[in-house]
């Protein structure tokens, strides 16, 4: 079993899902939204460091997945972006976790199967997929839709390593 979490940047909420996974099972363990509220930019940030730093600790996860930086058209807005997920990974390389990056398009397509898929349909397959009695808050669930891309890529890599192990052909090349 391998415990994800993911995490959703953002400078004003930053949403946060872990799961467990196990071969192609996943399940919920844990999600919310750290809410920044109107503060210096400067201490947004270490909210976000201290608090992922506290989750992080207390669900020990061994991968994290983290969304990449999306295009803006306020550049400022981008480059706040950009910073709090900087902070995120670097949460995640103080605990010595693993972490993948993500688009958000390739997120979408590997848990709603469309890369355009809007947030409310993320919500809904989140809710189906982790077998959840309610969806998440936006955040949050964006978060999970991250962990979940996440266990994809590595149920993914695990069976092609597993057949290229088990080949004729990768046996003929050694």
């Amino acid at each position: 079993m391998t415990r994800v979490i993911g995490i959703d940047p953002g400078s004003r909420r930053t949403g946060f899902g872990v799961i467990d996974v196990h071969r192609t099972k996943l399940t919920y363990v844990a999600s919310g939204v750290i809410h920044l509220k109107e503060r210096i930019f400067s201490d947004r940030l270490k909210i976000i460091f201290d608090d992922l730093s506290g989750i992080l600790d207390q669900y020990k996860p061994e991968q994290m997945s983290v969304e990449e930086v999306f295009f803006a058209r306020d550049p400022r807005a981008a480059l706040k972006l950009g910073q709090a997920r900087g902070v995120a990974l670097l949460a995640g390389v103080k605990f010595g976790i693993d972490i993948g990056e993500y688009s958000a398009k390739s997120i979408k397509l590997s848990v709603v199967g469309s890369g355009s898929a809007d947030k409310r349909q993320v919500q809904l397959m989140v809710t189906t997929l982790l077998e959840l009695s309610s969806p998440p808050p936006e955040d949050a669930a964006d978060a999970l839709a991250a962990a979940i891309c996440h266990a994809h890529s590595m149920t993914t890599n695990l069976t092609l390593k597993g057949s290229l192990k088990n080949s004729y052909a990768r046996g003929r090349n050694n």
